[in-house]
């Protein structure tokens, strides 16, 4: 199965080179935003509304949303029932394992509850890819890194994954994934005992 289909049977077990959600690359909120921001929030708020969104991961920091002329953005969202996970990560840059776990938790229990959610930064290329490879690496054991960059590559053009450091970050992931879950589990024992 390819990354950008959906399978919904009930029937099959997913397997390890299946992606159990469709991942769609229509839609990025800041190109072409007018200079009247504040009406074309409630717009843009609107149509993710009747698209179905219920979940929006906002990556941006509230800097950016400042300096994009967007400051209400994240009320705009939450004023049209929009549920919003906000997890700032500057741009180019990544985020620490602790706070990428906890975004993939929180995507993976939208996914698991068939919300329609959307994950953006400003262009849809760097953190946003970056996050979405770090949920098909967690989902799927056996893609590679690699795999997942080329797979939103396709979707996104070939500036999907903008920086070194997250192009090593992919490449680390599983790694730095398996150190903080040992980390968390010998935490959590300690504290029992």
């Amino acid at each position: 199965m390819q990354a950008n289909e959906f399978d919904s049977s009930d029937e099959e077990p997913i397997q390890d080179d299946q992606i159990p959600f469709q991942i769609s690359c229509n839609f990025w909120p800041f190109r072409n935003i007018p200079s009247n921001t504040y009406k074309c929030l409630g717009l843009l708020a609107e149509e993710l509304k009747r698209y179905g969104t219920q979940d929006i991961f906002v990556l941006c920091t509230r800097g950016e949303l400042s300096k994009y002329r967007v400051p209400n953005l994240l009320n705009s969202y939450q004023q049209h029932g929009i549920i919003v996970h906000h997890h700032p990560i500057p741009d180019g840059d990544t985020p620490d394992i602790a706070n990428c776990c906890t975004i993939l938790e929180e995507l993976r229990g939208c996914l698991e509850n068939n919300r329609k959610t959307l994950i953006h930064c400003y262009g849809g290329l760097g953190r946003s890819c970056l996050i979405a490879a770090c949920l098909l690496l967690q989902l799927s054991d056996a893609m590679e890194p690699q795999e997942a960059i080329e797979s939103l590559r396709n979707l996104r053009g070939s500036g999907a994954i903008q920086t070194i450091k997250q192009y090593n970050y992919l490449h680390d992931f599983r790694e730095n994934l398996a150190a903080h879950l040992s980390t968390k589990d010998a935490i959590l024992r300690s504290v029992s005992r």
